[in-house]
């Protein structure tokens, strides 16, 4: 219950928050911290045209360009999405701003190759959250 009210805080407070990057948020005993991040939705490209090969090739490259900057911190966590419609995946960032994400993906092989293309969007967080 904690969490949904803590949630539903954090969404009362985001037209404010736009200019930090961080939020303390006190609830009774405990003390949240917001973090803004990026999210960034991986969407098929306009050129789907690549041979079987050189698709390969370019999915190699998207995969070592991830790893990379998951390995350099700049980003949390990317995967893909397991339907087949135009959302292919998310990546979320760890950057002070956008266009610092879209800097880094627009470096992604898949992106650079039209398979691809990018929507990043601004994405709040308690900081220290993780998957189970």
């Amino acid at each position: 219950m904690k969490i949904t009210t803590t949630v539903l805080f954090i969404l009362f407070l985001l037209p404010s928050l736009r200019a930090q990057d961080e939020l303390e948020v006190k609830m009774g005993d405990s003390t949240y911290t917001i973090k803004k991040y990026f999210l960034c939705f991986l969407k098929t490209g306009p050129d789907r045209t690549h041979d079987s090969l050189t698709a390969a090739k370019i999915q190699e490259g998207h995969l070592k360009h991830l790893n990379k900057l998951a390995s350099d911190g700049v980003i949390s966590i990317a995967g893909p999405f397991a339907s087949k419609d135009e959302f292919r995946g998310i990546i979320i960032f760890n950057t002070k701003t956008k266009e610092e994400a879209e800097q880094y993906e627009s470096e992604d092989p898949a992106v650079k190759s039209g398979r691809l293309i990018m929507e990043i969007r601004e994405w709040w967080s308690m900081k220290g959250a993780r998957l189970n």
